[in-house]
C-alpha cells in the first residue's frame, strides 16, 4: 500500500541523516565536524480513519494534518442496541 494521503497527496520526501562528532566551540571544544551523510526518507503521519466519501462510509488513509484541519467528515455514531432478552 502506498504511503500517500488520499486527500492531499502527501507522500514521502527525501532528506539526509547527518552524523557529527566533536564538541561544540561554545562548550569548550574545537567545533563539530560532519563524519557521514546518509540518505533517508521522511514519511507522512498517515492514519486509517472512517469517513464519508461520496455519501458512503469507508476507511481511508489520510495525514494527521487533514484530520486536524477538519477536511474529513466522520460518520454518525451508531446507537443500535440489541433487543432485550425475552425470558
Amino acid at each position: 500500500m502506498a504511503k500517500r494521503c488520499e486527500f492531499t497527496g502527501k507522500g514521502p520526501i527525501k532528506g539526509n541523516r547527518i552524523s557529527r562528532s566533536g564538541k561544540a566551540k561554545k562548550l569548550g571544544g574545537i567545533g563539530t565536524h560532519v563524519t557521514a551523510v546518509t540518505k533517508r526518507r521522511f514519511y507522512p503521519n498517515l492514519q486509517r480513519v472512517r469517513t464519508v466519501v461520496d455519501g458512503q462510509v469507508r476507511y481511508v488513509r489520510v495525514a494527521a494534518s487533514v484530520i486536524k484541519k477538519g477536511l474529513i467528515t466522520k460518520p454518525a455514531k451508531r446507537n443500535w442496541k440489541p433487543e432485550a432478552a425475552k425470558a
